[in-house]
């Protein structure tokens, strides 16, 4: 075979290979188009770029011998075959109404076309209301899909997410609302395609919020584990969560925007400076189990990433702590650690929630799959005090690095506001008890808010007592984690079977 330039492509990145009418790609190649009838194919494959986007790009080979020609075709596509990850069926779910409103025409547009050219066929869901996708997944056989895509924001991942997870449970006979439940694993995989107001969720673990380059990692059948947190109140399943569960600032802030729907996405700005200037604080005890198991530490240097040795030793540790000495025994023994105290935000992630705007997140060495969360306590402070925090969170600089602001990596957590501490009393009495409080330290508010919201991945929560629990690589993403920045943009992944065109 004959071309103009070299071009070393790992076979795990390449998306498909086709016969190619040469006329259709007529080039300018001289001798050879004059000597005789040439035979061609083209080879689509991944280019990657720089900030982590992926494109696909062709390269097209010829020569005169049809045999040889036909030869290259059928051992590359032999080849394609052994790839036994990649997804062949696909159940795809599009949020029609997130962000705005170009979920249907993204997925149209720009993946679609690559599904069909990497022969995926797809059975595809356009969502008319809220949980249509969840309900959907306890209906559908979903066994005979290698993977489920949800086009659309964090809500619509969300939903896939909780109908995917409960069908499994429901299936194997768990009971969700037992909090402490050993749940069983969703093998199904989940392909998110961004299109919504906040992609939180697909920057954390692609590294970018693009459609073609989520699409092109479902297609070589990418596979990242990822931790599950679930929120309890008095034992009842509330949700499950995998990015940020906050309560106070995030939780005021999610609510309050809720109620400016209409403004569109700039509604989170408006409802944050106008949390900042209320500056309330709330009192509440958390009690935690310290994550034993981990590797790691929320204040060391190791963000995750493709490959991630700290999940994949935390994940071992985990396996033989729970065969030691089992799941239930081991929690009765572990010590609970309690803080009581006031404070301006509560926030426990799973993962680092980087975005655009605050590239390192809430957590820069948070762990994807790890087996724990980062619960992040902000203490009640100044407001300049707290706006140097939440500078922080844009810049190179330690974020924890405060005294009002402490971190623990935790396999579990309880949180009791301190209203709830004091149910016994008249919810009326308390309320009115704490007016005078409230307004005292907060003169220019003048109300009697005594509780917040959490903030369950974008979702509110209103019940101020939970538990929250860690599932250890519970689900799995079409994905491979965040790959280190090479300095040559053109550089592949040297891992897998390579092959040289």
């Amino acid at each position: 075979c004959v071309h103009t330039e070299n071009c070393f492509v790992p076979i795990s990145e390449i998306i498909a290979v086709e016969e190619t009418e040469f006329n259709k790609k007529q080039r300018n190649i001289g001798r050879w188009h004059k000597m005789a009838k040439l035979h061609a194919f083209t080879v689509y494959y991944v280019k990657k770029a720089r900030n982590h986007r992926w494109r696909c790009s062709d390269v097209t080979f010829w020569c005169v011998d049809e045999p040889i020609c036909n030869q290259w075709i059928q051992a590359l596509k032999e080849l394609l075959e052994m790839q036994k990850s990649r997804p062949k069926q696909l159940l795809v779910y599009i949020n029609p109404y997130g962000g705005k409103r170009q979920g249907k025409r993204i997925y149209e547009q720009k993946v679609a076309p690559l599904f069909s050219l990497a022969s995926i066929s797809t059975d595809v869901v356009i969502t008319e209301h809220a949980n249509h996708a969840k309900d959907n997944l306890f209906e559908v056989n979903i066994y005979k899909y290698d993977g489920v895509v949800c086009v659309g924001g964090d809500g619509m991942f969300s939903e896939v997410m909780h109908g995917l997870i409960g069908r499994t449970q429901k299936d194997s006979g768990i009971d969700q609302n037992n909090p402490k439940a050993s749940l069983v694993q969703c093998n199904i995989r989940i392909g998110i395609i961004p299109a919504g107001s906040t992609d939180c969720i697909c920057y954390s673990t692609v590294g970018i919020s693009d459609p073609v380059t989520s699409a092109l990692h479902i297609i070589v059948g990418d596979c990242q584990p990822l931790d599950v947190s679930s929120v309890h109140h008095n034992n009842t399943f509330l949700k499950y969560s995998v990015s940020l569960l906050g309560y106070g600032f995030y939780g005021d802030i999610l609510k309050d925007s809720e109620k400016k729907r209409w403004m569109g996405p700039i509604r989170y700005d408006y409802s944050g400076f106008k949390t900042f200037l209320s500056h309330h604080y709330y009192e509440g005890t958390i009690a935690y189990q310290p994550a034993k198991h981990t590797h790691g530490s929320p204040r060391d240097k190791e963000s995750c990433r493709t490959g991630c040795y700290v999940c994949k030793k935390s994940e071992k540790q985990l396996a033989e702590q729970h065969k030691e000495c089992g799941l239930k025994h081991e929690e009765g023994e572990e010590e609970w650690k309690v803080i009581k105290g006031k404070f301006l935000a509560i926030n426990a992630v799973n993962m680092s929630c980087a975005c655009p705007r605050s590239p390192k997140g809430l957590s820069p060495a948070a762990h994807l799959a790890d087996g724990s969360a980062d619960l992040i306590l902000v203490r009640k402070c100044s407001r300049f005090d707290f706006l140097r925090y939440l500078v922080r969170h844009t810049n190179q600089d330690d974020q924890f690095d405060f005294p009002f602001v402490d971190v623990y990596r935790v396999k579990c957590f309880r949180f009791t506001s301190k209203l709830s501490e004091d149910n016994e009393s008249n919810v009326m009495d308390i309320g009115k008890k704490r007016f005078g409080q409230f307004c005292r330290d907060h003169p220019a508010c003048c109300c009697n808010i005594v509780n917040s919201t959490w903030n369950c991945d974008g979702e509110t929560l209103d019940s101020s007592a939970i538990e929250v629990r860690v599932h250890c690589q519970l689900m799995k993403l079409f994905a491979r984690g965040i790959e280190e920045n090479c300095k040559d943009e053109a550089a592949y992944s040297q891992s897998g079977v390579e092959q040289l065109l």
